[in-house]
C-alpha cells in the first residue's frame, strides 16, 4: 500500500504562481513513478505531467510545460505552476504508479492523493 499527501493548493490572481508538493510512503513504495493529473469541473481527469525515479517526463503536453515544471526529490515530487490562468482551475492530484515506470492514463496509477483545489481568478 501507498500513501499519498498533496498540499500547496490555494486562490491565486491570474499571472500569479503556485508549488505543490506531494509525497508518498509505504511498504509498496521504492522507486514508483509518480504524476500529477487534475481534473476541472464538468471535465474528465487529465495528465499535467509524470516523472520517474531518474527525473524523466513524459513530455506530454508541450503548452503546460511553457508554464509548469514537475521536479522530485526521491519519495516526493512537486509542481511549479507559474503565469497560472483561470482556466488552470481545478483539483490537482498526486498519483503513485506500481513500478518505476511513468504512464499518460490514470488507470495506470493506483495510488492517488485527496486532491488539493487551485483556483486561478481572472
Amino acid at each position: 500500500q501507498v500513501t499519498v499527501v498533496e498540499s500547496g493548493g490555494g486562490l491565486v490572481q491570474a499571472g500569479g504562481s503556485l508549488r505543490l508538493s506531494c509525497s508518498a510512503s509505504g511498504r509498496s513504495f521504492r522507486r514508483n513513478g509518480m504524476a500529477w493529473f487534475r481534473q476541472a469541473p464538468g471535465k474528465e481527469r487529465e495528465l499535467v505531467e509524470a516523472i520517474n525515479w531518474y527525473g524523466d517526463t513524459t513530455e506530454h503536453d508541450a503548452s503546460l510545460k511553457e508554464r509548469f515544471t514537475i521536479s522530485r526529490n526521491g519519495a516526493e515530487i512537486y509542481l511549479e505552476m507559474n503565469r497560472l490562468k483561470p482556466e488552470d482551475t481545478a483539483v490537482y492530484y498526486c498519483a503513485v504508479a506500481t513500478s518505476i515506470s511513468i504512464y499518460t492514463s490514470a488507470t495506470n496509477y493506483p495510488y492517488w492523493g485527496q486532491g488539493t483545489q487551485v483556483t486561478v481568478n481572472a
